[in-house]
């Protein structure tokens, strides 16, 4: 008996590696998806929703920033629920309530209403990309982490990428209520899908030991849940950090320039370049599918890189100081007149601001044991500070120029501070270890 019992461990150990991590993804990625489709079809809207309510460019910057109020507000908080519920439960909260406060945009009668759901949609999306990142951490290897961040980063272009033409169709034909309907309902079926498809490692019932095996090996992070108790000691030695500084100051710089494209650029098709909707669409589209494959290009890169012996250093940084460098020249569509080439410009800005987004596969390399979720929280509250500030200026730089000149400007600027904050903040790239190696900010180092 006693034999027998010994030799069922060792044949799971010696079995194939099953492949459950690659069904998590394509999980996290759907999500991700309808995520970003349920924040971005109010650009879509914007127009029709500008002209229905007769609302001047600074309103309009108003309203596109409200979402990033409560996101921005609720990042650490919800970085801490991450850590102590899961995943699991977060995220199924999380969705629900998106799915929700989206649908509910089509029944708006006013700018007001419209500003208390965007508040709403911003503070239930909030836990996506520090439960996403942690989801990664505890599913992955170290040599797969980068091409898995840039998968589920990449599905944040698909729906506009892919499906901009049908959705300015679906404006001009239906008007813009029936994006908010559409998309919120299928946020809403998707939390069936999460709530019976996710488990973390240790409570899969599809993953066998040898998996097990390979991730735990490989470098990947314990599963988030009641792992460090949050106290405002823990954030204050968190958010101290030399190098969270840096990411924070780096990934507001990276979502500044998603969050132009994101609100303000079909704006900027439609008035500045004055296309209608079908052509509008058209040329929107492929920003987003250029976005959509800078993502994979960088995760590609980073852990190749890793593979061929490259530093870590070199393999996290280069693309996303690479990617910001690249997207500071979208301040050179101001100086060109034909649609084709401000539209080649604009994509390629896009492909590297896309590249950038890759900084997510820093965090799990940098983060104390047991407060992924709340280095998380911190790096998204930084990137979507953008939301809030982005939107507003833009607003007000549209309306006392009366033109995107210097818009394009702000966010061409900010891109290149933002590359400067990768090249001189960050430093090594290694782990954070609270009350032993304690490393406080000192900027003239």
């Amino acid at each position: 008996m006693d034999s027998t019992a010994a030799i069922a461990p060792a044949k799971a150990r010696s079995a194939a590696p099953t492949k459950a991590r690659f069904r998590i993804l394509a999980l996290v990625s759907v999500a991700v998806m309808i995520n970003y489709l349920d924040r971005a079809v109010m650009g879509v809207a914007g127009p029709s929703i500008q002209h229905d309510f007769s609302l001047t460019p600074a309103m309009m910057g108003v309203l596109f920033s409200a979402f990033g109020w409560t996101y921005f507000a609720a990042q650490i908080p919800s970085g801490i629920a991450l850590d102590r519920f899961g995943a699991r439960f977060i995220y199924l909260i999380a969705v629900a309530g998106w799915s929700a406060a989206t649908l509910l945009h089509a029944l708006a009668r006013g700018v007001g209403g419209l500003i208390g759901l965007r508040l709403t949609l911003g503070f239930f999306e909030a836990p996506c990309f520090p439960a996403n990142s942690s989801i990664v951490g505890c599913w992955f290897p170290r040599r797969e982490m980068g091409m898995a961040i840039g998968v589920y980063t990449a599905a944040e272009y698909v729906a506009l990428g892919f499906l901009s033409p049908v959705l300015f169709a679906v404006v001009g034909q239906y008007g813009w209520r029936a994006l908010f309907l559409l998309s919120g309902a299928a946020g809403l079926l998707f939390t069936l899908a999460w709530w019976f498809g996710y488990r973390d490692p240790d409570h899969s019932r599809s993953i066998n030991a040898a998996e097990k095996a390979l991730i735990r090996d490989g470098g990947a992070r314990a599963a988030s849940g009641g792992q460090r108790p949050f106290s405002w000691a823990l954030l204050r030695q968190v958010a101290g950090q030399r190098q969270i500084v840096g990411l924070c100051l780096g990934q507001f710089a990276v979502y500044s320039t998603f969050v132009f494209f994101l609100t303000w650029f079909p704006t900027y098709l439609a008035t500045a370049r004055h296309m209608g909707w079908i052509k509008a669409g058209v040329f929107a589209s492929l920003p987003y599918l250029a976005g959509f494959f800078g993502i994979l290009f960088a995760g590609a890169l980073s852990d190749a890189m890793i593979r061929r012996g490259l530093s870590l250093n070199l393999a996290r940084k280069l693309p996303v100081i690479a990617g910001l460098l690249l997207a500071s020249t979208i301040v050179l569509a101001n100086w060109v007149n034909n649609n084709a080439v401000v539209i080649a410009i604009l994509s390629l800005a896009f492909f590297a601001q896309a590249m950038s987004s890759s900084g997510w596969a820093v965090l799990s390399e940098v983060a104390p044991d047991g407060a992924l979720g709340l280095v998380g929280g911190l790096f998204s509250a930084a990137a979507n500070l953008a939301s809030i500030v982005v939107p507003i200026v833009i607003g007000l730089i549209v309306q006392a120029t009366g033109s995107f000149v210097w818009a394009m400007a702000f966010v061409g600027a900010v891109a290149a501070l933002g590359a400067f904050a990768w090249i001189f903040l960050i430093g090594d790239l290694k782990p954070i270890h609270l009350g032993e190696d304690l490393t406080p900010i000192h900027f003239g180092d």
